[in-house]
Protein backbone atom coordinates (compact mmCIF):
# COMPACT_ATOMS: atom_id res chain seq x y z
CA UNK A 1 0.00 0.00 0.00
CA UNK A 2 2.97 2.32 0.43
CA UNK A 3 3.49 2.42 -3.33
CA UNK A 4 0.66 4.97 -3.47
CA UNK A 5 1.47 8.57 -2.66
CA UNK A 6 -1.86 9.19 -0.91
CA UNK A 7 -1.10 6.37 1.53
CA UNK A 8 2.34 7.81 2.19
CA UNK A 9 0.79 11.21 2.93
CA UNK A 10 -1.91 9.65 5.11
CA UNK A 11 0.58 7.73 7.25
CA UNK A 12 2.91 10.71 7.53
CA UNK A 13 0.05 12.98 8.55
CA UNK A 14 -1.22 10.42 11.04
CA UNK A 15 2.20 10.02 12.64
CA UNK A 16 2.61 13.78 12.92
CA UNK A 17 -0.77 14.18 14.59
CA UNK A 18 0.07 11.30 16.92
CA UNK A 19 2.93 13.34 18.36
CA UNK A 20 0.73 16.20 19.52
CA UNK A 21 -2.91 15.06 19.84
CA UNK A 22 -2.43 12.50 22.68
CA UNK A 23 -0.29 14.95 24.68
CA UNK A 24 -3.05 17.53 24.29
CA UNK A 25 -5.54 14.90 25.41
CA UNK A 26 -3.65 14.32 28.68
CA UNK A 27 -3.94 18.02 29.52
CA UNK A 28 -7.62 18.10 28.54
CA UNK A 29 -8.53 15.10 30.66
CA UNK A 30 -6.67 16.42 33.68
CA UNK A 31 -8.41 19.78 33.25
CA UNK A 32 -11.77 17.97 32.91
CA UNK A 33 -12.27 19.37 29.40
CA UNK A 34 -12.45 16.14 27.43
CA UNK A 35 -15.49 17.40 25.45
CA UNK A 36 -13.59 20.46 24.22
CA UNK A 37 -12.08 18.62 21.25
CA UNK A 38 -15.48 17.25 20.22
CA UNK A 39 -17.00 20.73 20.46
CA UNK A 40 -14.28 22.35 18.34
CA UNK A 41 -14.64 19.64 15.71
CA UNK A 42 -18.33 20.54 15.33
CA UNK A 43 -17.42 24.22 15.13
CA UNK A 44 -14.86 23.48 12.44
CA UNK A 45 -17.61 21.68 10.48
CA UNK A 46 -19.46 24.99 10.32
CA UNK A 47 -16.29 26.60 8.96
CA UNK A 48 -15.96 23.95 6.28
CA UNK A 49 -19.58 24.51 5.26
CA UNK A 50 -19.08 28.28 5.16
CA UNK A 51 -15.99 27.93 3.01
CA UNK A 52 -17.87 25.72 0.55
CA UNK A 53 -20.80 28.15 0.35
CA UNK A 54 -18.55 31.20 -0.17
CA UNK A 55 -16.23 29.31 -2.57
CA UNK A 56 -13.29 29.67 -0.19
CA UNK A 57 -10.81 27.07 0.99
CA UNK A 58 -13.00 24.87 3.25
CA UNK A 59 -10.04 23.43 5.14
CA UNK A 60 -8.67 26.86 5.96
CA UNK A 61 -12.11 28.09 7.04
CA UNK A 62 -12.57 25.08 9.27
CA UNK A 63 -9.12 25.73 10.71
CA UNK A 64 -9.96 29.34 11.57
CA UNK A 65 -13.37 28.42 13.01
CA UNK A 66 -11.81 25.82 15.30
CA UNK A 67 -9.34 28.37 16.68
CA UNK A 68 -12.11 30.95 17.09
CA UNK A 69 -14.29 28.39 18.88
CA UNK A 70 -11.50 27.58 21.31
CA UNK A 71 -11.02 31.25 22.15
CA UNK A 72 -14.77 31.78 22.64
CA UNK A 73 -15.04 28.77 24.94
CA UNK A 74 -12.18 30.07 27.06
CA UNK A 75 -13.82 33.49 27.28
CA UNK A 76 -17.19 32.00 28.23
CA UNK A 77 -15.53 29.72 30.76
CA UNK A 78 -14.48 32.78 32.73
CA UNK A 79 -18.05 34.04 32.71
CA UNK A 80 -19.41 30.68 33.93
CA UNK A 81 -16.74 29.69 36.45
CA UNK A 82 -19.14 27.60 38.53
CA UNK A 83 -20.70 25.84 35.53
CA UNK A 84 -17.71 24.81 33.40
CA UNK A 85 -19.79 22.64 31.05
CA UNK A 86 -22.07 25.51 29.95
CA UNK A 87 -19.60 27.15 27.48
CA UNK A 88 -19.00 23.78 25.80
CA UNK A 89 -22.74 23.24 25.33
CA UNK A 90 -23.26 26.76 23.99
CA UNK A 91 -20.49 26.59 21.39
CA UNK A 92 -21.32 23.02 20.34
CA UNK A 93 -24.99 23.73 19.68
CA UNK A 94 -24.14 27.00 17.92
CA UNK A 95 -21.62 25.29 15.67
CA UNK A 96 -24.00 22.48 14.76
CA UNK A 97 -26.86 24.88 14.06
CA UNK A 98 -24.67 27.06 11.83
CA UNK A 99 -23.36 24.02 9.96
CA UNK A 100 -26.87 22.70 9.31
CA UNK A 101 -28.08 26.08 7.97
CA UNK A 102 -25.03 26.53 5.73
CA UNK A 103 -25.28 22.98 4.40
CA UNK A 104 -28.90 23.59 3.40
CA UNK A 105 -27.83 26.58 1.30
CA UNK A 106 -25.76 24.38 -1.00
CA UNK A 107 -27.50 21.24 -2.17
CA UNK A 108 -24.44 19.43 -3.56
CA UNK A 109 -22.50 19.88 -0.33
CA UNK A 110 -23.85 16.75 1.36
CA UNK A 111 -22.18 14.37 -1.09
CA UNK A 112 -18.69 15.83 -0.65
CA UNK A 113 -19.18 16.37 3.07
CA UNK A 114 -18.77 12.70 4.02
CA UNK A 115 -14.98 12.92 3.72
CA UNK A 116 -14.97 15.74 6.27
CA UNK A 117 -17.34 13.89 8.58
CA UNK A 118 -15.67 10.47 8.63
CA UNK A 119 -12.22 11.13 7.21
CA UNK A 120 -10.69 9.87 3.99
CA UNK A 121 -7.34 8.32 3.17
CA UNK A 122 -7.13 10.27 -0.09
CA UNK A 123 -8.20 13.54 1.59
CA UNK A 124 -4.71 14.49 2.77
CA UNK A 125 -3.15 16.73 0.15
CA UNK A 126 0.38 18.10 0.12
CA UNK A 127 -0.80 21.50 1.36
CA UNK A 128 -2.69 19.87 4.24
CA UNK A 129 0.38 17.82 5.07
CA UNK A 130 2.40 21.02 5.36
CA UNK A 131 -0.27 22.51 7.64
CA UNK A 132 -0.29 19.38 9.81
CA UNK A 133 3.50 19.48 10.08
CA UNK A 134 3.42 23.16 11.07
CA UNK A 135 0.72 22.54 13.69
CA UNK A 136 2.68 19.61 15.14
CA UNK A 137 5.85 21.71 15.37
CA UNK A 138 4.01 24.63 17.00
CA UNK A 139 2.26 22.31 19.45
CA UNK A 140 5.44 20.52 20.47
CA UNK A 141 7.28 23.80 21.00
CA UNK A 142 4.35 25.14 23.01
CA UNK A 143 4.21 22.13 25.34
CA UNK A 144 7.99 22.04 25.74
CA UNK A 145 8.40 25.76 26.46
CA UNK A 146 5.43 26.06 28.83
CA UNK A 147 5.53 22.62 30.41
CA UNK A 148 5.84 23.80 34.02
CA UNK A 149 3.30 26.67 33.79
CA UNK A 150 0.83 24.38 32.03
CA UNK A 151 1.32 21.76 34.72
CA UNK A 152 0.46 24.31 37.40
CA UNK A 153 -2.43 25.68 35.36
CA UNK A 154 -3.87 22.22 34.82
CA UNK A 155 -4.30 21.37 38.49
CA UNK A 156 -4.87 24.74 40.19
CA UNK A 157 -5.28 28.06 38.40
CA UNK A 158 -5.26 30.15 41.58
CA UNK A 159 -1.96 28.66 42.72
CA UNK A 160 -0.50 29.18 39.25
CA UNK A 161 -1.57 32.84 39.30
CA UNK A 162 0.03 33.37 42.71
CA UNK A 163 3.28 31.80 41.50
CA UNK A 164 3.50 34.34 38.67
CA UNK A 165 1.93 32.45 35.75
CA UNK A 166 -0.06 34.63 33.36
CA UNK A 167 -3.08 32.41 33.62
CA UNK A 168 -5.43 34.19 31.24
CA UNK A 169 -2.90 34.54 28.42
CA UNK A 170 -1.70 30.96 28.80
CA UNK A 171 -5.28 29.64 28.83
CA UNK A 172 -6.07 31.45 25.59
CA UNK A 173 -2.86 30.13 24.02
CA UNK A 174 -3.83 26.60 25.09
CA UNK A 175 -7.27 27.07 23.51
CA UNK A 176 -5.66 28.19 20.25
CA UNK A 177 -3.35 25.15 20.18
CA UNK A 178 -6.33 22.90 20.88
CA UNK A 179 -8.28 24.41 17.97
CA UNK A 180 -5.30 24.04 15.65
CA UNK A 181 -4.79 20.40 16.60
CA UNK A 182 -8.46 19.54 16.14
CA UNK A 183 -8.55 21.20 12.72
CA UNK A 184 -5.32 19.49 11.65
CA UNK A 185 -6.64 16.04 12.61
CA UNK A 186 -9.85 16.44 10.60
CA UNK A 187 -8.56 14.98 7.29
CA UNK A 188 -7.42 11.80 9.04
CA UNK A 189 -10.29 10.85 11.35
CA UNK A 190 -13.02 13.26 10.27
CA UNK A 191 -15.06 15.81 12.17
CA UNK A 192 -17.24 13.35 14.08
CA UNK A 193 -14.41 11.20 15.44
CA UNK A 194 -11.56 13.67 15.85
CA UNK A 195 -11.94 13.54 19.64
CA UNK A 196 -11.14 9.81 19.60
CA UNK A 197 -7.59 10.57 18.49
CA UNK A 198 -7.19 13.01 21.38
CA UNK A 199 -9.13 11.42 24.25
CA UNK A 200 -8.77 7.63 23.87
CA UNK A 201 -4.93 7.37 23.91
CA UNK A 202 -4.70 9.74 26.87
CA UNK A 203 -7.46 7.85 28.70
CA UNK A 204 -5.47 4.64 28.23
CA UNK A 205 -2.24 6.31 29.39
CA UNK A 206 -3.75 7.75 32.57
CA UNK A 207 -4.85 4.25 33.63
CA UNK A 208 -1.27 2.94 33.64
CA UNK A 209 1.11 5.89 34.00
CA UNK A 210 2.63 6.79 37.36
CA UNK A 211 3.59 10.31 36.39
CA UNK A 212 2.81 13.11 33.98
CA UNK A 213 5.79 12.47 31.69
CA UNK A 214 5.11 8.74 31.47
CA UNK A 215 1.43 9.45 30.74
CA UNK A 216 2.38 11.64 27.78
CA UNK A 217 4.81 9.03 26.45
CA UNK A 218 2.33 6.16 26.75
CA UNK A 219 -0.38 8.30 25.11
CA UNK A 220 1.85 9.08 22.12
CA UNK A 221 2.82 5.42 21.65
CA UNK A 222 -0.82 4.35 21.89
CA UNK A 223 -1.87 7.04 19.42
CA UNK A 224 0.75 5.96 16.90
CA UNK A 225 -0.25 2.32 17.21
CA UNK A 226 -3.93 3.17 16.74
CA UNK A 227 -3.33 5.42 13.74
CA UNK A 228 -1.07 2.96 11.91
CA UNK A 229 -3.37 0.01 12.59
CA UNK A 230 -6.47 2.01 11.69
CA UNK A 231 -5.09 3.31 8.41
CA UNK A 232 -3.93 -0.18 7.44
CA UNK A 233 -7.33 -1.68 8.26
CA UNK A 234 -9.08 1.13 6.41
CA UNK A 235 -7.02 0.52 3.28
CA UNK A 236 -7.63 -3.23 3.12
CA UNK A 237 -11.30 -3.16 4.18
CA UNK A 238 -12.25 0.00 2.24
CA UNK A 239 -13.78 1.64 5.31
CA UNK A 240 -13.52 5.23 6.60
CA UNK A 241 -10.20 5.71 8.42
CA UNK A 242 -11.83 7.67 11.24
CA UNK A 243 -14.05 4.76 12.25
CA UNK A 244 -11.24 2.22 11.96
CA UNK A 245 -8.83 4.30 14.06
CA UNK A 246 -11.47 5.01 16.72
CA UNK A 247 -12.50 1.35 17.01
CA UNK A 248 -8.91 0.14 17.33
CA UNK A 249 -8.11 2.75 19.98
CA UNK A 250 -11.28 1.82 21.82
CA UNK A 251 -10.26 -1.84 21.67
CA UNK A 252 -6.83 -0.96 23.09
CA UNK A 253 -8.45 1.04 25.90
CA UNK A 254 -10.90 -1.75 26.80
CA UNK A 255 -8.13 -4.36 26.73
CA UNK A 256 -5.99 -2.19 29.00
CA UNK A 257 -8.82 -1.69 31.47
CA UNK A 258 -9.61 -5.42 31.44
CA UNK A 259 -5.98 -6.45 31.97
CA UNK A 260 -5.53 -4.00 34.84
CA UNK A 261 -8.76 -5.18 36.44
CA UNK A 262 -7.60 -8.81 36.11
CA UNK A 263 -4.26 -7.99 37.78
CA UNK A 264 -6.13 -6.31 40.64
CA UNK A 265 -8.31 -9.40 41.13
CA UNK A 266 -5.26 -11.69 41.12
CA UNK A 267 -3.44 -9.45 43.60
CA UNK A 268 -6.50 -9.29 45.85
CA UNK A 269 -6.89 -13.07 45.75
CA UNK A 270 -3.24 -13.61 46.63
CA UNK A 271 -3.55 -11.16 49.53
CA UNK A 272 -6.61 -12.97 50.84
CA UNK A 273 -4.84 -16.33 50.53
CA UNK A 274 -1.82 -15.00 52.41
CA UNK A 275 -4.06 -13.71 55.21
CA UNK A 276 -5.88 -17.03 55.41
CA UNK A 277 -2.59 -18.96 55.64
CA UNK A 278 -1.26 -16.62 58.34
CA UNK A 279 -4.45 -16.92 60.38
CA UNK A 280 -4.36 -20.71 60.02
CA UNK A 281 -0.73 -20.87 61.14
CA UNK A 282 -1.46 -18.57 64.08
CA UNK A 283 -4.40 -20.71 65.19
CA UNK A 284 -2.29 -23.87 65.00
CA UNK A 285 0.46 -22.23 67.07
CA UNK A 286 -1.99 -21.20 69.78
CA UNK A 287 -3.40 -24.73 69.94
CA UNK A 288 0.03 -26.39 70.44
CA UNK A 289 1.15 -24.05 73.29
CA UNK A 290 -0.08 -25.16 76.77
CA UNK A 291 -2.54 -22.87 78.52
CA UNK A 292 -0.28 -22.35 81.53
CA UNK A 293 2.59 -21.16 79.34
CA UNK A 294 0.34 -18.62 77.68
CA UNK A 295 -0.68 -17.25 81.09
Amino acid sequence: MFQYEFMQRAFLAGMLISFIAPVLGVYLLLRRQSLLSDTLSHVSMAGVALGSVLHLNPVLCGFLFAILGGVLIEQLRRSYKTYSEVPVAIIMTSGLALAMVLMSLKTNLNKSFSSYLFGSIVAVSESQLIIIGAVTLIGLLFFMMFRRPLYSLTFEEDTAAVSGVRVKLLSFAFAVVTGMTVAAAMPIVGVLLVSSMIVLPSAFALRFARGFASASMIAVITGMAGVCSGLTASYYTDTPPGGAIALIMLFILLCGIGIKHAFKLVKKRRTNQSRTIMQHQKSQTNQTIPEGVIK
